[in-house]
Formats: C-alpha cells, structure tokens, sequence
C-alpha cells in the first residue's frame, strides 16, 4: 500500500483493526470546502465534533462540560478528518505524514487541562497512521468557538 512499509498494515486496515467506523464525510457550514489539497498537502477546514451535521457537545471545558467531554468531542472532530480524508483521497493510506495538529479548545478562564483534551486526537491519528507520522502540535484555550462546540481541529496531511 502507498506510504506503508514492510508488512505494517495500511491505515485503512488499521481502522478496521481497530474497529473504527469512520462518519459521513462531514459538509461545510457555510461557502467554503471541508479539503483542499495543493502538492502534496491536504488542508482541512477547521473541523468540529459533529455528527449528522450538529453539534455533539456545546459548551465550555471547565464550565458545562469535564476533561471527558472534551476529549470525546476531540475524538469525534478527528473521526471526522479521517473520514474528509478518505472521500478526498479514496484511501486514508495514501497519507504519508500528520503534518500538522492544531486544537482550539473553549474553555472558562480556569481550565488548564488543555493538553490531556487534546491527546484524545493525538492518540487516534498515532493508532491509525503510526508513531512515526506524529504531527507538530499546537493547543490553544479560546473564549468560544463556531456553534458553541468545545472543540475545534486544524489539520494538514502529507498525501502521496
């Protein structure tokens, strides 16, 4: 398969492996695309825990939701990166690297967990793509964010 090597399996097989069944491609909210690739780099849209179209979780970690809510909307916001990435690329294998992970959280001024929320998508893309396609990463406490989700991914992919 494109970008493994040796006998590891493919991200998709990973998936499957793993038992995760990847969402409905989500859609845009407003006029803009969900994937944009230019090269070799595939660029999300800023991508919210939603699932059919709504909102999983709102509210503000630290205030109407705890540490576990944040990390599951974290989860469900990569679920839904992964499966942007499969209608865009056909394939989630043909990822080569997690390039790049940034995660907004809404938090109250007194939440500082913020690290521990964000591992939540950290951990998934290390489970499907591996170790060694680990992104940079940087996390960032907000006021509020679109829709009133706690949660909100930017991601960049390199794809063969």
């Amino acid at each position: 398969m494109v970008g493994d090597k040796g006998s590891q399996p493919g991200a998709d097989r990973r998936l499957q492996d793993l038992g995760i069944q990847l969402p409905a491609a989500p859609t845009p909210f407003g006029p803009y695309v969900e994937t944009v690739q230019t090269g070799n780099l595939l660029f999300f849209s800023g991508m919210l825990p939603v699932v059919d179209h709504k909102p999983k979780y709102v509210g503000r970690l630290g205030r109407e939701l705890d540490v576990e809510a944040g990390r599951d909307a974290a989860y469900t916001a990569a679920l839904g990166v992964l499966a942007a990435a499969k209608a865009h690329l056909g394939s989630i294998d043909r990822v080569t690297r997690v390039v790049r992970l940034g995660v907004f959280i809404a938090t109250s001024g007194d939440f500082f967990d913020h690290p521990r929320v964000a591992d939540a998508a950290s951990e998934l893309f290390r489970s499907i793509f591996g170790t060694e396609k680990l992104p940079v990463r940087v996390v960032i406490g907000v006021t509020s964010l679109p829709l009133g989700v706690p949660v909100e991914l930017e991601v960049i992919f390199e794809v063969a």
